[in-house]
């Protein structure tokens, strides 16, 4: 589990190919040296990753075939820079929202604007996935917490304060990119248990009348 505060900016240094799958190593001088082990999770550009390999400030992660397919890392290439974040601690201070590491989909940056200190981004995305997209809810947009501004038909735009952008590799931001994202899993439990409650047999005894009553 993360909290989608990204710790630091990682350089893609080596991609091995293995069929439809990689091996990826990362450069990484803070996290990869600051209590990282073989074994333990991170996430890059908000996907959860495994550790397989440590040599000083590089880490190396794998990547299956199945995470290939549903997210941005087709586009990796040399030189990339990627967000990292380690799990959360649970002696430690909760920023951010609850993120997986579980990549929904696949946006695509449609316009950046400028607005006073803000930089303003319209992300296309399915409709499938808008529909768990909402004004001023959670979302995480390569691993990094924010907070959507408005929602339309195809699309949704977030505003990033200067602080955002300069940690992240939202400073490299460009109209046509392709970025990850995970929806609020709030939204998704909600609409799974819905769906159970429109059964004869409801044993979770949810219905909508009842989230709408407790403010959801």
């Amino acid at each position: 589990m993360f909290t989608g505060l990204v710790e630091e900016v990682g350089t893609i240094v080596q991609i091995n190919h293995s069929g439809n799958g990689r091996r990826l190593v990362i450069a990484a001088p803070f996290v990869a040296s600051d209590g990282v082990a073989i074994g333990d999770s991170v996430a890059v550009n908000g996907v959860c990753l495994t550790v397989v390999h440590l040599n000083g400030n590089q880490m190396a992660v794998d990547v299956v075939p199945e995470t290939m397919r549903h997210s941005t890392f087709v586009n990796l290439h040399h030189g990339a820079s990627v967000n990292l974040e380690r799990a959360m601690r649970a002696d430690s201070r909760f920023g951010g929202h609850m993120v997986a590491g579980h990549v929904d989909g696949i946006g695509i940056i449609a316009q950046i604007q400028t607005e006073d200190n803000a930089k303003v981004l319209t992300i296309k995305a399915d409709v499938a996935l808008l529909r768990y997209i909402v004004p001023k809810g959670s979302i995480a947009i390569d691993g990094i917490s924010l907070t959507v501004m408005d929602t339309e038909r195809t699309s949704f735009r977030i505003s990033v304060i200067p602080h955002t952008a300069a940690q992240t590799t939202l400073h490299k931001a460009r109209v046509g990119g392709r970025v990850n994202l995970e929806v609020d899993q709030m939204g998704k439990y909600a609409e799974k248990m819905l769906g159970n409650s429109s059964k004869t047999e409801n044993p979770s005894g949810i219905t909508l009348e009842k989230l709408q009553k407790w403010g959801y």
